[in-house]
C-alpha cells in the first residue's frame, strides 16, 4: 500500500475511533463480538506468536502485527475494531491489562487466522554448526512408496508433504551440528517395524515421525506432537519445545497427544510424532503443499528440537 493510503486509512480509523465506536455489523447483519470467555485472555504479544506475527508498532490504543504476507491492526480499547490487510473483521470486545501488558480474547486468533492471507515463503534459516549438539536424530517422513498415506482435498498426497519437509528438516538440522539419517530419503515404503529398527541401530538420540493429518470433518485443523502413553520425560519434553516453537507457524496448536504408534513404541531413544496439519481442511491443505510452508514447518520443528537439546 502506498504512503498516501495508509494515510488515508488511518485517518478513516481516527475518525471510527473519535465518534464511532458502536457495535461493528457484518453486511448479513451479524454482530460480530468475541465471546466474553472465548478461550480465555491472551496477551498481544502471544496472540502475534499463535499466528506468525510479529508486533511491528504500539502506542497507548493500539497494535501493529505483521509478517511477510499480512497486517494485522489491534485498537486496544474496549470494543474497538480490529482489521486484516485493511478490512475490518470486527470487535475486539473486553480488553485487560497486567503488569503492564495487554490483553484480549483467545477468540480473535482464530477469527485473525481465518481471515489472513496465505503465507509467502520464507528464506531458509542459515543455523551456525554448534559444537554443544551433537549426537544422531532420526526423521521419518511418514507413509510412502506404495502407501500414500492421506490424500488431501487438492489431491495432494501426504507422503509426498511428509518426505519434503523431512528433507528440509534434515538440512536444518546438520547445519546446527547433529547427525542426521532418514527412515527414507525417497518415495518407497519402508515398514513401520524397520523404522524403529533404523533408530535403534544407529543409537539414535531422538526420532522424529513427520506426519500430516486427516479427519471425515473437514472443519478439523491445527498441529498435534504425539509420544507413547508411556513416553520417556525425555520424548515430553522435546514434545513441548515442538509445540512452543511450532506455534510461530500461524497454525492452531492442538497440544500433545498420547497413542502407541508403532514407531513410538518400538524405539529404544527418545520418540516423537509430529501431525503438521490436516490435508482434509481446505485451508491447510493450500499451506501445505507450499514449498515455503513446508520449509516454515521445518525450521520450527528444528528449533523445537535444538531448544530441548
Amino acid at each position: 500500500m502506498k504512503k498516501s493510503g495508509i494515510s488515508i486509512l488511518l485517518a478513516v480509523i481516527t475518525l471510527a475511533v473519535a465518534g464511532c465506536q458502536q457495535t461493528q455489523v457484518k453486511p448479513s447483519g451479524e454482530v460480530f463480538l468475541p465471546p466474553a470467555a472465548a478461550g480465555g485472555m491472551v496477551t498481544i504479544e502471544d496472540l502475534a506468536r499463535q499466528l506468525g506475527l510479529k508486533v511491528a508498532e504500539k502506542d497507548s490504543t493500539y497494535y501493529t502485527l505483521k509478517n511477510s504476507g499480512n497486517t494485522v491492526l489491534i485498537f486496544t480499547f474496549p470494543n474497538g475494531q480490529y482489521f486484516v490487510n485493511g478490512k475490518v473483521i470486527g470487535q475486539v470486545g473486553r480488553v485487560e491489562e497486567s503488569n503492564g501488558r495487554v490483553l484480549v480474547s483467545q477468540f480473535l486468533v482464530s477469527q485473525i487466522r481465518s481471515a489472513m492471507n496465505a503465507y509467502a515463503p520464507l528464506p531458509p534459516t542459515q543455523y551456525p554448526a554448534r559444537k554443544n549438539l551433537a549426537g544422531c536424530v532420526v526423521i521419518d517422513a511418514g507413509h510412502g512408496g506404495k502407501d500414500p498415506g492421506a490424500i488431501g482435498r487438492n489431491g495432494a498426497y501426504e507422503k509426498s508433504i511428509n518426505l519434503a519437509i523431512a528433507k528440509n528438516l534434515k538440512n536444518l538440522l546438520e547445519q546446527r551440528g547433529l547427525t542426521v539419517v532418514m527412515t527414507r530419503s525417497s518415495d518407497r515404503f519402508v515398514d513401520l517395524d524397520e523404522r524403529a529398527d533404523i533408530a535403534n541401530r544407529n543409537n539414535a538420540k531422538l526420532f522424529v515421525s513427520i506426519h500430516s493429518n486427516a479427519r471425515d470433518d473437514s472443519s478439523m485443523r491445527g498441529f498435534t506432537v504425539y509420544v507413547s502413553r508411556s513416553p520417556s520425560g525425555r520424548s515430553e519434553t522435546v514434545a513441548e519445545s515442538i509445540l512452543r516453537s511450532m506455534s510461530g507457524t500461524g497454525l492452531e496448536n492442538q497440544g500433545m497427544g498420547r497413542a502407541d504408534y508403532r514407531v513410538l513404541v518400538g524405539t529404544r531413544c527418545p520418540a516423537v510424532l509430529v501431525e503438521v496439519g490436516y490435508l482434509s481442511n481446505s485451508h491447510e491443505a493450500s499451506l501445505l503443499i507450499g514449498s515455503g510452508f513446508q520449509n516454515r514447518i521445518a525450521q520450527a520443528i528444528a528449533d523445537g528440537i535444538c531448544d530441548a537439546f
